[in-house]
């Protein structure tokens, strides 16, 4: 028992695969989900400090490498389930939360204990760093669903998750890194040739244009 446990599931991070139960073209998994999550928040974090704003890269760099380290106790939620209601996430953060903090209690040394509950604790919150992290997040995972589309998978639930990864990052609009977003990456990601492209297009635009 000990920091050896912590150490040992990081490995297990890769056995927990992203999106559970459905046919994938291209399996992704938490670990890998993690460090795509840092990539993409330190290029936002990057837009943000060039027009002014102050990041702090350590709370950055932390809540994005350890976003959903708490999964290795519950595994990985589909997103449309996860967020169906408020009651139902919130239940999902608890559960998480009270597993992490036993988990680190029993396995950590106590010096580093309080060090690594709020290193583990939810990251997404109102700080810059924390809204940074909300839209990296949801980035990755608007990505791994597009690359599902442009494969032709029939399952629907992955236009589902394309749709609803787009009006989360779309209600940070008042971030630059996301107005950069939008303008420029998300431009240059649909005029890539693929068969579903009206499609895509209509749910696009429909959500950019809700007020």
């Amino acid at each position: 028992m000990g920091v050896h446990q912590y150490f040992k599931s990081l490995n297990d991070l890769e056995k927990l695969i992203r999106c559970p139960g459905k046919f994938k073209y291209q399996e992704h998994n938490v670990a890998a989900h993690s460090f795509k999550v840092t990539k993409i928040a330190q290029y936002l974090g990057t837009v943000e400090e060039h027009n002014g704003n102050e990041i702090n890269w350590r709370s950055l760099y932390e809540k994005a490498l350890n976003h959903d380290y708490p999964e290795i106790f519950t595994g990985d939620i589909k997103t449309p389930v996860k967020y169906a209601s408020l009651e139902l996430n919130t239940l999902f953060m608890e559960v998480e939360e009270t597993m992490t903090t036993k988990f680190i209690e029993t396995e950590f040394p106590p010096e580093y204990q309080q060090i690594y509950k709020e290193r583990l604790k939810e990251g997404k919150d109102s700080t810059l760093e924390g809204q940074i992290l909300s839209v990296a997040d949801k980035i990755d995972l608007l990505y791994e669903s597009f690359g599902e589309i442009q494969k032709r998978n029939p399952e629907p639930l992955f236009f589902e998750i394309y749709e609803e990864s787009l009006a989360t990052i779309k209600r940070f609009e008042h971030l630059v890194c996301v107005q950069d977003f939008l303008e420029n990456i998300l431009t240059e990601m649909l005029s890539e040739h693929f068969i579903p492209k009206d499609e895509l297009f209509e749910i696009t635009n429909s959500i950019l244009n809700r007020e």
